[in-house]
């Protein structure tokens, strides 16, 4: 995607203590990216090395390169070494997440480096806490953060808060534990589906605390992200054939169809149906996965072993 003539491109920052900075891109000027005070776009932190990378716009093409820094160059997930941007992409340098965006905002469009690097301290200042990644998952979603700090190898305590309240913990880059506040019967697995599904929210990722686990995710972070993924795709394919979360449930009277022709899982979901009535229950107390369990409900009550009260 290009912009129109005059627009231009800037880079937005959408997570650290930067947030809400911009800083625009001039047609063909390098723009040099670090630590050290003298360079075009400068970030204070310990994460940025003192020239950590270039960007530049050239002919309606913006290209990114690290300067072999100590901490690496990261877009949408994957270290770079150099890479040709679109507007959307996300890079990652120490603990800032900048987006691509087509457009230059008014407040920014006639500002020197200077007064954009004095502008970006103004924001850094306003905030209670620097270097803590922190932004909204409507510009980042959840599957993405885990993706970008699973290849950077960030440990810490991802929290999102919202309509939902959850944490998921990471050790060097590594998934290996998420909870979601009141609903601590659910288990590690189930819990990490349920929140990178999620699409509103703020998000904090705290340091690292020398934290023991009951249980911990096995498999890698992308291997996580592949399955919940599709497990979500399946589970909103069956919406529509899904009774509402606050659907009342009871076992069909008279019961025409065998119980010998469940499976086992099937056995279980019904019995938590009968046993704890509503929807919701069900998904929650259900060892199986949200998708597995959906798919049992949906089963039991289109071949009427299960019966929604109207």
């Amino acid at each position: 995607m290009s912009p129109s003539h005059g627009q231009g491109f800037a880079l937005k920052f959408i997570s650290g203590k930067y947030q809400g900075g911009e800083f625009p891109l001039r047609p063909d000027k390098e723009v040099v990216i670090g630590r050290s005070s003298d360079l075009d776009m400068v970030l204070v932190e310990d994460m940025v090395s003192r020239k950590h990378a270039k960007i530049s716009l050239s002919h309606g093409k913006v290209t990114l390169q690290d300067l072999g820094s100590t901490n690496g160059t990261f877009v949408n997930g994957e270290k770079i070494k150099q890479a040709r941007l679109k507007a959307g992409d996300r890079i990652l340098i120490g603990t800032s997440i900048l987006k691509l965006v087509a457009g230059v905002s008014s407040r920014t469009r006639d500002m020197d480096a200077k007064q954009i690097n004095e502008q970006l301290e103004e924001v850094a200042a306003s905030k209670p806490t620097s270097g803590v990644m922190s932004g909204r998952i409507e510009e980042v979603p959840v599957p993405d953060l885990l993706q970008l700090f699973g290849t950077s190898k960030k440990t810490g305590m991802l929290s999102i808060s919202g309509q939902h309240e959850g944490r998921i913990h990471l050790r060097d880059g590594k998934v290996v534990f998420a909870a979601i506040e009141g609903a601590e019967s659910l288990g590690v697995r189930k819990a990490f589906f349920r929140i990178i599904a999620w699409e509103k929210g703020r998000f904090v990722l705290d340091q690292a605390t020398q934290e023991e686990f009951p249980e911990e995710l096995e498999g890698s972070t992308e291997a996580l992200l592949m399955d919940g993924m599709r497990q979500l795709d399946e589970l909103r394919r069956m919406q529509d054939e899904l009774p509402p979360i606050s659907a009342m449930l009871g076992l069909a009277q008279p019961l025409d169809p065998l119980l010998r022709e469940l499976s086992a899982e099937q056995l279980d979901v019904l019995q938590a149906a009968v046993n704890h009535g509503s929807v919701g229950a069900v998904l929650d107390l259900s060892p199986l996965t949200d998708r597995d369990t959906a798919e049992a409900l949906v089963y039991l009550v289109k071949h009427n072993y299960l019966r929604v009260a109207s």
